[in-house]
């Protein structure tokens, strides 16, 4: 097989890939591990930011998102029993964000890839990416019982953590840098409308909670607990207490339903240098990871999709591959960002679990300033709501 770009799985980041890249004229071929249901059904990210949103509504990928999806203005920060709203278009110029799942996104960008795009291959296992750094790699994979090889021109490793693109990077090239926390989310999805018309962020001594949502009639929550927690070891009447707990005011009531879904995410931190090796381009989380707290996973590999499209589509009309050639270096300045908001979200809201009187003291003074000035509520508000594609 041949083809102009290999993908290497159809996670939200190959399936916009190959999309934008129709979009432009240039083929190429997507192979994912997994089967179509499992793609479709895998609980992810569901909150995109607006240069998401708007990169979707441009690909022609956008109208069961504007249809079905959830555009919310603000975010609610709780702690010491009080609530405070970020407002987000009035600090921001008009920005927003949409609460639409990655599920949803998959099915979207699948159904239009079937139907318009170049081949999407599922159950076909990447292997290995070979000749990186000469003039046309090769995807080794496994398709119908059967090896084959992709020849490409260039590959783009949209694969995750655990996929083999990352591997093609020589480890004397390679530089790491990640953080594992000492906690994990304890993940709900709940058969009852959301007690809140927009995400609820607390922190509270007990830990952190989250008050979130899937639909107008399903409800997503977590609780922040200890690392190596197992879902299945807390009851539903324990969940919704604990909620109950950490989400406290005085004027509010967090509503009870049937328990759908239950489920246990570790948080770290991840960032692999360069981004980029030869004809080889990582993209999400291939390349980084970040603590779901600033919801920023799903976004940042948008970014790196739209920075690779662009930089292609440039060298097509140019001739120049500046673009291709500044791709890690224009990736990770978005990518650093995202880490750096992240990190601050996690460590504001979570309760550490050597953390000192000192520490909840500093966690109260900077939510106190987030809630009384308008530069550092502002400066929340534009990093939510996503830094600049590109």
């Amino acid at each position: 097989m041949r083809t102009t770009v290999g993908i290497i799985g159809a996670g939200p980041a190959g399936l916009l890939l190959a999309r934008l890249l129709h979009r432009a004229g240039i083929d190429s071929v997507v192979l994912e591990s997994r089967d179509r249901a499992y793609v479709e059904h895998r609980q992810r990210a569901g909150i995109l930011e607006q240069g998401t949103v708007d990169v979707l509504r441009a690909a022609g990928a956008g109208e069961r998102m504007d249809r079905e999806g959830l555009r919310h203005d603000g975010i609610e920060l709780r702690f010491d029993r009080r609530r405070h709203r970020v407002d987000f278009p009035a600090l921001t110029g008009g920005r927003s964000v949409m609460v639409y799942a990655q599920t949803e996104v998959c099915k979207d960008l699948i159904a239009l890839q079937l139907k318009e795009g170049g081949p999407l291959l599922f159950e076909a296992q990447a292997l290995a990416v070979r000749d990186a750094d000469g003039d046309r790699p090769l995807i080794a994979f496994r398709h119908q019982g059967r090896e084959d090889v992709l020849e490409c021109d260039y590959v783009v490793g949209c694969d995750g953590f655990w996929g083999v693109a990352r591997k093609a990077v020589p480890a004397a090239l390679s530089r790491v840098f990640e953080r594992t926390y000492p906690y994990a989310w304890l993940g709900i999805l709940a058969d009852v409308p959301p007690s809140h018309d927009e995400l609820v962020y607390a922190r509270h001594d007990r830990g952190f909670a989250l008050l979130s949502m899937r639909s107008p009639s399903v409800s997503r929550l977590y609780l922040q607990v200890p690392a190596a927690t197992q879902a299945d070891r807390w009851t539903d009447d324990e969940i919704w207490s604990e909620l109950d707990r950490r989400l406290e005011t005085d004027d509010w009531r967090l509503e009870r339903g049937p328990l759908t879904h239950k489920s246990v995410t570790p948080m770290r931190s991840f960032v692999h240098e360069p981004m980029r090796h030869g004809r080889l381009f990582l993209a999400g989380d291939a390349a980084h990871i970040v603590p779901p707290t600033g919801a920023k996973g799903l976004n940042l590999a948008v970014g790196d999709v739209v920075t690779f499209a662009r930089a292609l589509v440039h060298e097509r009309e140019t001739g120049s591959p500046d673009l291709l050639d500044a791709y890690s270096a224009t990736c990770l300045r978005r990518v650093w960002q995202a880490e750096r908001f992240s990190y601050d979200m996690t460590t504001l809201l979570h309760q550490a679990p050597d953390a000192t009187p000192f520490d909840a003291r500093l966690q109260r003074a900077r939510l106190e300033r987030i809630a009384s000035s308008r530069a550092t509520e502002t400066d929340l508000a534009e990093a939510y709501t996503g830094f600049a594609l590109g």
